[in-house]
């Protein structure tokens, strides 16, 4: 009974829309960008992913809170600054703590203030909700944009260099494939992704 209730929950139902059905990568196709660039090494991954979900839940909640008081006409110009405020703080968190990431991830983690995703929230939900909401709704994108991005990853590193996580996972006679170690290769994984989870998710939804 209890996880009835839960079911028909409006957090839960928005949760669940942004790990499956409104899937910012598979199914809304944002921020195809960093899932082909930084997705050759899982450490990437994992980092962006956590970036992009401090990011979309910080400002999302920040555009809620304040939305009475925006006018209409400098809506996105104020989007802006407040994504851009949370994408510095956590530049400046990776430059201290995890040097070697930030250098990895270069001006990637800059772009984070022009992903679709992000700004998409804004825009889409948040302005449009109590913060309550606001932040589920930014938990779910940001978790559903982490798992591809870590999915993909974990193919490319594991064929491109024969390890995951830095770990050597496959013996150093396997021929590794240098195609995937570069953005064609992650579009090649990504593609076939989007294939697999939309099928999955189709299923699901005819089942239910």
């Amino acid at each position: 009974m209890n996880w009835i209730r839960l079911k028909y929950t409006k957090p839960f139902n928005i949760f669940r829309e942004g790990l499956s059905r409104n899937n910012p990568i598979v199914i809304s196709v944002l921020g195809i960008c960093s899932a082909l660039a930084i997705t050759n090494r899982v450490e990437n991954a994992i980092a962006m992913g956590i970036g992009v979900t401090f990011v979309i839940m910080g400002s999302s909640a920040i555009v809620s809170l304040i939305r009475q008081f925006i006018p209409s006409r400098v809506r996105m110009v104020t989007y802006m600054v407040i994504i851009s405020s949370f994408v510095i703080a956590f530049q400046m968190l990776l430059a201290a703590f995890f040097p070697l990431i930030e250098e990895e991830l270069g001006a990637y983690v800059g772009l984070i203030i022009t992903n679709c995703i992000v700004m998409g929230r804004s825009e889409a939900f948040a302005v449009k909700n109590p913060v309550k909401y606001t932040v589920v709704d930014g938990l779910a994108n940001g978790i559903g944009y982490t798992y591809v991005l870590v999915l993909i990853s974990s193919v490319r590193e594991i064929l491109a260099f024969g390890t995951f996580l830095g770990f050597r996972v496959l013996p150093e006679a396997f021929p590794v494939w240098t195609v995937m170690a570069i953005a064609p290769g992650g579009f090649f994984v990504l593609g076939l992704l989007i294939w697999i989870i939309r099928e999955l998710t189709k299923n699901f939804e005819l089942q239910n």
